[in-house]
């Protein structure tokens, strides 16, 4: 549902921050003197220094792809017989596997570019091999993913402070106004929502910036939690088509597009948040059957037994009280979670607290305030999630004429909370929903 700049990128790479620059900056010097760049002007290097609020269009990008393969076309015609490129080498001055280990460590807000030099750049940002790569190199870009309109989705990347605009969803009116979840896993940000006849999810494509449905559960659910690991994410509890209260649980493989039904959990619950931490994946709070109280208990799945373990009065005290809200399951949102270098956070949207989880004592300590301007209605309204190294909280003021997003991040290692703006935009309404993207 809901839920300085020091550098998001986790990675095995040079250990100097210089030494990482000259494995950019010498990328693009052999991209500026490759043949297959020789006469096409739209791919000087400016076009990959363009100012950090500038935005990120893939149209713009695939009809300068387009120009770019005429000019390379025309180049080659001119070339003598026996002295084609051999395009699947990329920088065919240095080798393929030496091209791809240098495209590694260029951000990927820079891959729409790339993918505009030749088909065979294209070739390579569409199949997906460098994310494969990067993911098993340790390299991490974290982006925010999320909605203040219906079908309409952005996504931000916090290391350029870059907007992007995705397209929008075609969706029917149902579906626009529905409860809806989301989870980005891999490469891909699901949807989850219902149509008239049934529950649908949509499917939006890092690789090839569309969106597309047809993927189905094994149980379709709503108002469930979940969280992702990599290629993987784990939904549990919801309801069903018919407003039972869920206890089963399922994993999805973004890599091979397939479902897999879990062991059940202990309790069944809806409204309820998912993260990963230590490589296990925990659900908190929420409500059972019939209960108009949230849950305190969470519960914890490992991967490697398969089993499901409860957590007494694991949910953080809400409201001055005991880990029980007085309020009715239908106004609270479901807990705002985020984890942090395997730490768990939460925030208090009635005291606008941050709280932290101490794993050993099962218990919660209070660390410091929220953002002045994140406002919420219960919980709803605003996103709280582990983005890379730091927390970030999008939300902001209402008004009458309109109102506007903010993006505020905080560095847990640094000290209590310390808010830092990462940008703002004017925004009519408020957060939807919000997905974090890890690749």
């Amino acid at each position: 549902m809901l839920e300085a700049l020091s550098y998001l990128v986790m990675r095995h790479l040079p250990s100097s921050c210089q030494e990482e620059s000259r494995w950019v900056y010498n990328t693009f010097r052999v991209l500026e003197h490759s043949k297959q760049l020789d006469d096409a002007d739209e791919f000087s290097l400016t076009k990959f220094s363009r100012p950090l609020d500038t935005h990120y269009r893939w149209d713009t990008m695939r009809r300068a792809q387009d120009r770019s393969v005429s000019k390379a076309a025309r180049v080659g015609d001119k070339h003598q017989a026996g002295e084609k490129e051999d395009s699947s080498s990329l920088i065919h001055q240095i080798g393929r596997d030496n091209s791809i280990n240098c495209l590694l460590r260029c951000s990927r807000s820079d891959y729409g570019s790339l993918a505009a030099v030749n088909r065979s750049f294209r070739s390579l940002i569409k199949s997906g091999e460098l994310y494969r790569l990067r993911r098993q190199m340790g390299i991490v870009e974290h982006w925010v993913y999320f909605s203040c309109n219906c079908v309409e989705w952005d996504a931000f990347d916090p290391i350029r402070s870059r907007w992007l605009h995705l397209p929008k969803m075609s969706t029917d009116e149902c579906f626009a106004f529905s409860d809806k979840e989301s989870l980005a896993v891999g490469t891909e940000l699901l949807v989850f929502g219902r149509e008239i006849t049934s529950h649908i999810i949509y499917k939006y494509n890092l690789l090839t910036n569309t969106w597309t449905s047809g993927m189905e559960m094994n149980v379709p659910r709503c108002l469930f939690g979940s969280a992702s690991l990599g290629e993987i994410g784990i939904l549990a509890g919801g309801c069903d088509p018919r407003g039972k209260v869920l206890s089963s649980a399922e994993l999805y493989n973004s890599d091979t597009g397939t479902w897999k039904m879990l062991p059940d959990m202990h309790k069944a619950r809806k409204m309820c948040s998912g993260v990963f931490m230590d490589g296990k994946f925990y659900v908190i709070g929420g409500t059972g059957p019939g209960n108009m109280k949230s849950l305190t208990c969470g519960e914890v799945y490992d991967m490697e037994t398969r089993t499901w373990r409860e957590i007494p009065n694991m949910f953080p005290a809400r409201n001055g009280g005991t880990g029980v809200t007085e309020a009715p399951s239908a106004a609270e949102a479901p807990p705002l979670l985020a984890v942090v270098n395997n730490e768990l956070y939460a925030a208090d949207h009635a005291a606008k607290e941050v709280r932290k989880y101490d794993k050993v004592r099962n218990s919660w300590s209070t660390l410091g305030s929220l953002p002045e301007r994140a406002m919420s209605s219960n919980g709803w309204g605003i996103a709280f999630r582990g983005c890379g190294e730091r927390i970030v909280v999008i939300g902001g003021p209402r008004a009458s004429a309109g109102g506007t997003i903010e993006l505020n991040s905080w560095v847990p290692s640094e000290g209590p909370p310390q808010w830092k703006l990462l940008a703002r935009k004017p925004s009519g309404t408020f957060v939807y929903n919000c997905a974090m993207m890890g690749c």
